[in-house]
């Protein structure tokens, strides 16, 4: 499996930067991401005032590759609302993931689907 995380600083951005970045996640980039080809998974984490990231798991190296290879178009909506490029991006090797007695169904009840505000 293939890991990238794309993480951008919070630091000095816009006060609405966070609630942005909540709503966008649920209203558009959770529902981009589902079911996307080559995808295993992705996480969305942020530490308020500190840091936002896009955490992915990818079927393949190519995959990723052609993912890394978009991100640099346009700006992200992510970029636009915190007002800068991210501060990260990384491919790296996942050599296992473990899901642990409580699973993602027991956490949402839908398996790892976002419900954004949950």
């Amino acid at each position: 499996m293939y890991g990238l995380v794309t993480r951008w600083s919070l630091d000095g951005a816009p006060a609405e930067a966070e609630r942005q970045l909540r709503e966008y996640v649920g209203a558009e980039s959770h529902p981009k991401f589902t079911g996307r080809p080559g995808l295993i998974e992705k996480i969305w984490t942020m530490k308020p005032g500190t840091f936002f990231a896009g955490n992915y798991i990818w079927a393949t190296e190519q995959a990723r590759a052609e993912f890394v290879a978009s991100l640099s178009g346009a700006p992200s909506k992510v970029t636009q609302i915190i007002g800068r490029d991210p501060e990260l991006v990384e491919e790296f090797e996942i050599v296992a993931v473990a899901e642990g007695g409580e699973g993602m169904e027991g956490i949402t009840g839908t398996g790892t689907a976002f419900r954004a505000g949950a």
